[in-house]
């Protein structure tokens, strides 16, 4: 398959086919999580009621909300991969970190839930007739983990091939749901060995919840961090100078800046050339820098030039 990380000074037809065959990808992945998850959640909600443990069931409904995510993706991944139109002329990839930030809100929330619902199951269990899970919870938690870890490779795998983070996040929901099943599966065959230690089934359940909220928040903070124009890292900024600094007719570069948008990044700088060149013959260096840029650093999407003549303008050295 053709790798969607684009290089940009392409012809714009193979852009769109490349962003094409990306989005679909992440369509293809993302549905067949979204299967696997349904199926999933129902076979751990019925392992859970069966087996009597509340820690495999808060786990099934863990596997419950990654359909939600997943159907989110799929739906989000049909927006944020529209061109630009004339009223969102920068494109649509806030979309992307708007769902992003969607996803660790979700799972944040459903971490809160059920650890208020094991707290509130270990404050009331003298009130309940002890009863010790059965294996079928046990072997229903063993089955997360093998499925969702390897979901969770598949979906980031794909999810970095294609520079997708809400792919990424999703993956890392996956993920959080593996792990989660790990105290799940060590709480309910506890209690299940040793049933007058029923008490640790709940136990369970509130280490899943704190598993959920870390993820969530390893989530949030980035997209958080996007809306807010994240510049891009030092090393990247040197690059750009550099690869400016390779033409023959640039003098200087200074007054780079630079924002993220999903994980692609915009930017914008000055140069100076010779104060005698034409204003035809400094627009042809502009569009010749830029195209430098964008193939040289993929993750540049869109670089905006503002040509100065040398000697007029005092160069200002910050990046």
């Amino acid at each position: 398959m053709h790798d969607p990380q684009i290089s940009a000074g392409n012809d714009p037809r193979d852009i769109r086919t490349a962003l094409a065959s990306g989005q679909q990808e992440i369509r293809r992945v993302t549905w067949i999580g979204l299967v696997v998850n349904l199926v999933l959640s129902a076979l751990k909600y019925a392992a859970g009621t069966l087996g009597a443990s509340a820690a495999v069931k808060a786990d099934a409904i863990h596997s419950l909300t990654d359909s939600v995510t997943d159907l989110v993706v799929i739906i989000g991944s049909y927006f944020w991969s529209r061109p630009p139109d004339s009223d969102h002329q920068h494109g649509h990839y806030r979309i992307e970190s708007a769902v992003t930030l969607f996803i660790g809100a979700a799972l944040f929330a459903l971490g809160v839930t059920i650890a208020w619902d094991a707290v509130r199951a270990l404050q009331r269990i003298n009130e309940i007739c002890p009863c010790s899970p059965s294996w079928i919870a046990a072997a229903a938690a063993a089955l997360s983990i093998v499925v969702k870890e390897i979901l969770y490779r598949w979906t980031i795998n794909t999810g970095r091939r294609v520079k997708s983070p809400a792919m990424m996040a999703n993956a890392w929901h996956h993920r959080s749901d593996a792990f989660s099943s790990i105290p799940t599966l060590a709480a309910v065959t506890a209690a299940i060995l040793y049933p007058a230690w029923s008490f640790l089934d709940h136990v369970g359940a509130a280490l899943v919840s704190v598993f959920i909220m870390q993820a969530a928040l390893v989530i949030i903070w980035p997209a958080i961090r996007e809306f807010m124009d994240l510049a891009a890292p030092e090393e990247i900024c040197r690059r750009i100078r550099a690869i400016c600094l390779t033409h023959p007719h640039v003098a200087h570069v200074h007054r780079i800046r630079t924002r993220y948008i999903g994980l692609n990044i915009q930017c914008d700088l000055h140069i100076l050339i010779p104060g005698h060149m034409t204003v035809s013959a400094g627009h042809h260096i502009a569009g010749d820098v830029k195209n430098r840029i964008i193939s040289a650093i993929p993750e540049v999407i869109d670089v905006l030039i503002h040509v100065e003549p040398a000697g007029q303008v005092q160069p200002d050295e910050k990046c």
